[in-house]
């Protein structure tokens, strides 16, 4: 069947095998593979000519209620979790922003949230794995046991093994309603300085104008968040509306993002507080079924990097100039301040700034995220495997600069030949 990413770009002629069982996933890997959970890495990073579907590995295993350890197999969803232990009192720890990602998914990604810069990224929360090596061998890894295997599968985009059980630490919480702060900013500088003086909040994310040029280029609007301690936990995912088709992608102009984001920023209130769901707070796409059908048949690269703090306002100031000038920012623009980075070998997160948009595929955008991909590279930068679509392997190279180390722990392990993706090919790795 034809399958890809989120973003629907790029598309490939895959075997699709769809284990019913763990045992079942080792009779599968008689050729190479790479694992394939919800699809919602936007690119190609679980698409290749082989996958292995892990729907049917979607039970939950066990949970202490006393510590918050849950332990699941590879294919169960954030918002099935949320389902079940928000009205028990309990929340993931990290969160991206869609709940359908599987936590399986959110291992090999090493996935961030809104409060990266106070609690890290989602392996960070992870206390055990228990992974099929390529030898069909089924091995427990940890901080502690197989840690060099840990860490190169916590950010490893599914090249080490198939997970097949995580055991994560939820947290405590009293309310299933988040008291927001909404902050407006006027420019990049103002942006950037509200997020550092709100560096103590637990949850931090600013939409971003990346259409607007001159002295208003870069304003935000900054939504700081904290779990409220009353209101209680009364909780349910509704079903939402979905695009029924694919919308022309000429929609999605210059002069229609920018009417868009003018009403957006002129509609919101700064120092607005009110409390509001979990759901409309982490996460505003679910909303929308099949969003990516805004883009049109052709798709879209969702284009993602992080640049150091050092120097950060200035390299931000001048990729933005880059972006703006081209005419083609999106909507979907945020911004984020990440907190420091962790041990995971691929993992994405650095101490600095980190930029989310979106573009609709043509031949001007790829020409654009390569000119980015270069200026993000000179930075110290480097761009989310998650969402990428088209970096060169050069570039890989540069911004990851530990890749011969995971690539040595790979053979270690037997994943060699084994496990690869059309992204993992088109960066070098074997």
């Amino acid at each position: 069947m034809k399958i890809s990413g989120w973003g629907g770009y790029p598309v490939k002629d895959a075997e699709v095998r769809i284990p019913r069982s763990s045992r079942e996933v080792g009779l599968r890997l008689d050729r190479t593979a790479i694992a394939r959970g919800a699809g919602r890495s936007y690119g190609d990073s679980a698409v290749a000519d082989t996958v292995l579907q892990t729907d049917y590995l979607d039970h939950f295993v066990a949970f202490d209620e006393a510590t918050g350890i849950l332990t699941v197999q590879a294919g169960v969803t954030i918002r099935e979790i949320l389902r079940l232990f928000v009205p028990r009192g309990w929340f993931v720890p990290v969160t991206p922003g869609t709940s359908y990602v599987t936590v399986a998914g959110a291992v090999a990604s090493d996935v961030h949230g809104k409060n990266h810069h106070v609690a890290g990224t989602f392996g960070d929360h992870v206390l055990g794995l228990k992974i099929m090596l390529g030898s069909g061998d089924v091995v427990s890894t940890s901080r502690t046991e197989l840690p060099d295997l840990f860490h190169a599968t916590c950010g490893g985009m599914g090249l080490t093994g198939v997970i097949l059980e995580v055991a994560l630490a939820l947290i405590p919480i009293r309310s299933s309603l988040i008291e927001q702060q909404t902050l407006k900013a006027g420019t990049l500088d103002q942006s950037c300085e509200q997020f550092s003086q709100n560096a103590e909040s637990t949850y931090s994310v600013a939409w971003i104008d990346c259409v607007t040029s001159g002295s208003s280029m870069g304003r935000s609007v900054l939504m700081l968040g904290e779990h409220a301690q009353t209101g209680g936990l009364d909780f349910k995912f509704k079903n939402p509306p979905s695009m029924p088709f694919h919308l022309p992608a000429s929609l999605l102009s210059r002069r229609t993002v920018g009417a868009f984001n003018q009403l957006y920023y002129s509609r919101a209130k700064h120092q607005q507080e009110r409390r509001v769901s979990l759901v409309p707070y982490f996460y505003p796409l679910d909303a929308i079924g099949r969003w990516n059908r805004l883009y049109g048949k052709r798709g879209f690269v969702q284009y993602q990097f992080v640049i150091p703090k050092e120097d950060g306002l200035a390299n931000l100031r001048r990729i933005m100039a880059r972006i703006v000038a081209s005419g083609s920012g999106s909507f979907l623009a945020v911004l984020k301040q990440f907190g420091a980075q962790n041990d995971n070998l691929l993992s994405f997160p650095m101490e600095g700034y980190t930029l989310a948009l979106d573009f609709k595929v043509s031949t001007s955008t790829f020409e654009l995220l390569s000119n980015l991909d270069v200026l993000v590279a000179d930075m110290g930068g480097r761009v989310y495997l998650a969402k990428d679509a088209v970096m060169l392997e050069q570039t890989f190279k540069r911004m990851y600069k530990r890749w011969e180390e995971f690539e040595s722990i790979r053979e270690k392990y037997g994943a060699i030949g084994r496990f690869a993706s059309s992204q993992s090919k088109r960066l070098g790795l074997a």
